[in-house]
């Protein structure tokens, strides 16, 4: 099971780039409400194991997601193989306080990464949520992000444009591929940056674009190859498109910063670090006790 932490925030932050939604959008959602969605391909026992896991039952507000609405909206974007045949993956939603952020666990997913899920759902216009992600084995967590996104609608009543959903789709994708050849925290960085200036600057032509996320990625430290470029352009281009709200953009951004200053100075985060510190002390000390008996060996034969 793996929880966002420092790193993965990084992620959450490359996903704030919120599409226009009309104000109060999640107004009929209270915090605590929950909304379970389930892989339409698990079988009963499967069915039955998952809801468990997340202690829930069949009362729930429940959603099933078919594999062919994962390969609808993720297919242009994800190789068939990565998506799979079957809808396996599931997850839960769980309404938090307003100005709580987005926060994902998961578990048994191997592919989609609890940044990739942030990116996409913060992306998509979800705000304040608590997220658990899981599978009755290890999957691609494909169909869960499809699931959430379709769950939100449901629960805010509200439809989300199909472009909007293919948008927050290939965000999810560009994010990955660049955190492949990059690293995630640069990957995620450059995201989050470009988002960032953009809400900030005059940005009217592809060549203004262009020589923004040139710049950007120059101050990171990625450099981009010519296909990576021209898949962010035509990203924040079909963006532009969609009417942004640029300036939400910043403000969801500066909030998530603020939340995770608040929580690296928190005793829970200080705990975490200190964990962290133990676990390589001891390690070191096993490997130094492991090289001190290697070497009084040799010495005595």
């Amino acid at each position: 099971m793996k929880k966002i932490v420092a790193g993965v925030t990084a992620a959450v932050l490359a996903g704030a780039g919120v599409l226009s939604t009309p104000s109060g959008a999640a107004a009929d959602a209270a915090p605590g409400d929950i909304i379970i969605t389930l892989g339409e391909d698990l079988s009963d026992e499967e069915r039955e194991m998952v809801l468990s896991e997340m202690d829930g039952d069949e009362q729930d507000q429940i959603v099933e997601v078919t594999n062919e609405e994962e390969h609808e909206y993720l297919g242009e974007f994800i190789p068939s193989g990565e998506i799979g045949s079957n809808a396996i993956s599931s997850s839960q939603i769980t309404i938090a306080e307003a100005g709580s952020g987005i926060d994902v666990d998961t578990n048994r997913i191997n592919y989609v990464t609890e940044g990739m899920y942030a990116n996409a759902l913060v992306t998509a216009g979800v705000e304040d949520a608590e997220i658990y992600v899981t599978a009755p084995f290890e999957v691609s967590g494909t169909g869960a992000l499809t699931g959430i996104i379709k769950a939100y609608e449901i629960e805010t009543d509200i439809d989300i444009d199909e472009d909007q959903k293919r948008v927050a789709n290939e965000e999810l994708v560009r994010t990955g591929e660049l955190s492949e050849n990059h690293g995630t925290e640069e990957a995620t960085e450059l995201m989050a940056r470009i988002k960032e200036e953009i809400s900030e600057e005059d940005v009217e032509t592809e060549e203004d674009l262009r020589n923004l996320i040139e710049r950007i990625a120059d101050e990171v430290g990625v450099t981009l190859t010519d296909e990576e470029m021209d898949g962010l352009v035509s990203l924040f281009e079909r963006m532009q498109n969609l009417d942004i709200d640029w300036d939400r953009v910043q403000n969801q951004i500066g909030q998530i910063r603020d939340n995770i200053d608040e929580w690296m100075s928190s005793e829970e985060a200080q705990g975490f670090v200190q964990s962290v510190l133990d676990f390589f002390s001891e390690m070191i000390d096993t490997v130094r006790g492991w090289l001190e008996g290697s070497g009084g060996s040799e010495s005595n034969s």
